[in-house]
């Protein structure tokens, strides 16, 4: 897909991936509009979009009503966007019995149910005008199991599963659907989960973090050339090799050089 000219829209833009996946668009040609939950700091990343910022709406994206309302007036104001990017996502890694039943449904709330909202505010308007890209932004967790991020990796495993559908259910129309996955990237998610990132395998340990600028690159190329997956670092491509060929070897790798669940007093 050629970006110029055209409208994208972006979740959870206030920081991180999205915020860097929303400059990286409006480079490529595109207007966008931002949608997350912080309005300062969503209105901190229009400011450095300048002209290219379309419109900004801080909304719970986990609120199906709230989704359909910002929709329609995005809809009524700019039409349907050629682009949709999921981005919205949280989740701590923890063991099932760590995790409350609120902090479960929480994590499936976001990333899973808000990129199917808002998917299906917009696919309406795709499919009659047969054109139109949409990205789920996801984890290497969709591939990989390793223990103490139980419930995280069952979402992303959701997000999975909904973008190979998506793409089933689109295959005779001009929509495309892009899958992207990635390994750790240097954003607040860290500081804001403190103890996760001591979950990482070790032998995860030697793959190079991502930075949210390298991760929006990969994910506009992705868009440009209709990829159905766009997976960063290199290396991390070449686990997934591994993985394909090996399977049982790396999972043993994964889950032996995983964290421990603390022995009890």
């Amino acid at each position: 897909m050629d970006l110029r000219g055209k409208t994208a829209l972006v979740t959870g833009a206030s920081s991180g991936i999205g915020a860097a996946t929303a400059r990286e668009l409006a480079r490529a040609g595109c207007r966008v509009i931002l949608l997350a939950r912080r309005q300062v700091e969503l209105d901190r990343v229009a400011a450095s979009l300048g002209a290219r910022a379309a419109a900004v709406h801080a909304l719970d994206l986990t609120d199906a009503d709230a989704v359909t309302r910002v929709a329609r007036r995005i809809t009524s104001d700019l039409g349907t966007p050629d682009v949709v990017v999921n981005n919205a996502g949280a989740g701590q890694w923890k063991f099932v019995e760590e995790t409350s039943p609120a902090e479960a449904v929480q994590m499936m709330a976001a990333p899973y149910f808000a990129g199917f909202f808002v998917t299906q505010a917009f696919l309406p308007g795709m499919l009659a005008r047969n054109s139109g890209h949409i990205v789920n932004v996801s984890s290497v967790a969709s591939r990989f199991v390793w223990p103490g991020a139980t419930a995280y990796t069952a979402a992303r495993w959701a997000v999975r599963g909904f973008s190979e559908a998506l793409r089933a259910d689109l295959a005779r129309t001009g929509i495309g659907v892009t899958l992207f996955e990635s390994g750790v990237v240097t954003t607040e998610y860290w500081t804001s989960n403190p103890g996760s990132r001591e979950r990482v395998p070790r032998v995860a340990r030697f793959i190079p973090d991502v930075t949210p600028e390298e991760a929006a690159r990969a994910i506009v190329r992705g868009v440009e050339r209709n990829r159905k997956l766009v997976v960063v670092p290199l290396m991390m491509r070449m686990t997934y090799l591994q993985h394909a060929l090996f399977p049982g070897i790396v999972q043993w790798l994964m889950t032996r050089t995983g964290y421990r669940r603390p022995l009890s007093a």
